[in-house]
């Protein structure tokens, strides 16, 4: 395990919290098409990857070729005031409701191309079961349903009345054309500058230590919600079982986890923390040599973005994961990563700790993988396929 890197901690504020409503209103005064997304509170998940890092990568061109802005909910008039100037307006993961219903119809009115943004499969109620049974929650409750059937429903509602969509995938995608009334254009999920930024440091400081720790291996598990459970469970047996022959070997989960299951018998070896910001999460992401991304391989699973593969290669550590469509397409060769099936985690685990004791093996693969990350997922990489995206139906 790779112990205080860099600091303590990083001090985290929001990027956006300093873009006020004037400043972002003024972004789109430009002489240029104009595109404004609307996201209906800014997070650190959803809205950071498909609103913020989209407008960040527009902004920073140069030339810009582009008038990008983004705004929340409680923003909509300020924004149906400018709806005569935009070009494009993109609806990310915005639910139905009388004032966005308004929107839309104005924005239809003036001629504006209406875009839907969506990261996952949450806009088609006919895969609600799934997703309940997927996300272990209870699927003899009539509250989870009409929860799940009310915000899928919503959704829905916002995606059949856009002219189009953007995904980050070609699986998404597919599923995204049987609802909305046009194409769906793919933008995949990348990193934005401040998180590439914090990243390097991370990745220098690795690099200084010759990527030598302190003589134990951490395997990392970066869950991000409580309704990861049936996905860890895919790995944890043969974890468990690493544990059990291995004693270098450290286990971290980060994130929300209704328990370690087996793993509680090697309490010792097992260290927890709550979720954290995105990017102090690249930190303990940094802090260990291997990354896990266990997924049940399912319609729904097959939508996720390969995220969790690129934050971690980005800071130097080594990804298995199952492979899903996503997840095959990012981890292109041995080289990059390993997939593993259900049956198949023993052996990837016992090869990815082989990997890190080598020494220089393990420190050519993290270099050439953090540099990949950056060549396809950098802030500024996507410029020509986030317009493509916006303008083609302009």
């Amino acid at each position: 395990m790779y112990q205080r890197l860099v600091c303590d901690s990083f001090h985290y504020v929001p990027p956006w919290d300093a873009q006020s409503l004037e400043d972002r209103l003024a972004a789109l005064d430009a002489d240029l098409p104009r595109v404004a997304w609307l996201y209906e509170r800014p997070d650190t998940s959803t809205f950071r990857y498909r609103v913020f890092n989209m407008v960040e990568c527009l902004q920073q061109e140069t030339p810009r070729r582009v008038a990008a802005s983004w705004f929340s909910g409680s923003e909509i008039e300020a924004l149906i005031n400018r709806l005569p100037e935009l070009d494009v307006l993109v609806l990310s993961r915005v639910r139905y409701d009388a004032s966005v219903a308004r929107l839309i119809a104005l924005a239809r009115a003036h001629r504006v191309t209406v875009l839907f943004d969506c990261d996952d499969l949450v806009f088609d109620t006919r895969f609600v079961h799934l997703v309940l049974d997927t996300l272990d929650q209870d699927t003899h409750s009539a509250a989870n349903f009409d929860g799940w059937f009310a915000y899928v429903g919503r959704l829905e509602a916002v995606a059949r009345m856009c002219d189009g969509g953007i995904t980050t995938n070609d699986f998404l995608a597919a599923r995204m054309t049987e609802v909305i009334r046009g194409p769906a254009a793919v933008v995949p999920n990348f990193l934005n500058r401040y998180q590439q930024q914090t990243s390097d440091l991370l990745l220098a400081e690795k690099a200084a230590r010759g990527y030598r720790g302190d003589g134990t291996i951490g395997i990392g598990y970066f869950s991000g919600s409580p309704t990861h459970n049936r996905d860890f469970a895919i790995a944890a047996p043969a974890l468990v079982r690493l544990l059990e022959a291995d004693p270098d070997v450290r286990v971290r989960i980060v994130g929300f986890m209704d328990s370690t299951g087996p793993l509680a018998a090697y309490a010792d070896r097992v260290e927890q923390f709550p979720l954290h910001d995105w990017i102090n999460l690249q930190k303990l992401i940094a802090e260990v040599e291997i990354n896990i991304a266990p997924l049940q391989d399912n319609v729904f699973t097959n939508c996720k973005s390969e995220l969790k593969f690129f934050e971690a290669a980005a800071v130097g550590t080594w990804t298995i994961a199952t492979p899903t469509t996503t997840f095959q397409a990012a981890i292109s060769s041995p080289e990059i990563g390993q997939l593993a099936r259900a049956d198949e985690w023993d052996d990837a685990l016992a090869g990815a700790v082989a990997l890190v004791r080598s020494q220089s093996r393990h420190a050519i693969v993290a270099e050439a993988n953090a540099a990949l990350v950056r060549e396809r997922y950098g802030w500024d990489r996507f410029g020509d396929t986030i317009c493509e995206a916006v303008l083609r139906h302009v």
